[in-house]
């Protein structure tokens, strides 16, 4: 018989558990893999960031922007404030502060490592 962790609900077992969140998981997953939003959450781990910058950054349309920005408020990875005709946007919370500073820490830092078997990059040696 499985054992009741705190976390779980009377009757639940870690396995149900972890059922009902893998399509949480997943989707908010699906709402990283994508190039264009990756760059716009790695720019806002820097900080806030106005859509002109981030067009600049991407050398994307505004309209393209805007729709990667919509999904990514949609989902509630990103956050907006108005101030005048500009708009910021920073990280939406905790979570997504900490998943994509990890990201961002691994991948987008200056002087982070390229993953081993990128373009150009040998793998590790195997022990």
């Amino acid at each position: 018989m499985a054992r009741a962790i705190a976390w779980q609900s009377p009757g639940q077992t870690v396995s149900a558990h972890m059922l009902a969140q893998a399509e949480q998981t997943s989707d908010y997953l699906k709402a990283l893999s994508h190039p264009t939003r990756l760059v716009i959450l790695c720019r806002l781990a820097e900080g806030t960031a106005n859509v002109g910058e981030l067009e600049a950054l991407l050398e994307l349309p505004q309209a393209a922007v805007s729709k990667q920005l919509a999904r990514l408020r949609a989902e509630g990875l990103v956050v907006c404030r108005r101030d005048g005709r500009n708009v910021f946007y920073s990280l939406g919370d905790a979570r997504t502060e900490r998943i994509i500073g990890a990201l961002y820490t691994e991948f987008c830092a200056p002087g982070a490592a390229a993953p081993a078997g990128a373009a150009g990059v040998a793998p590790a040696p195997r022990p």
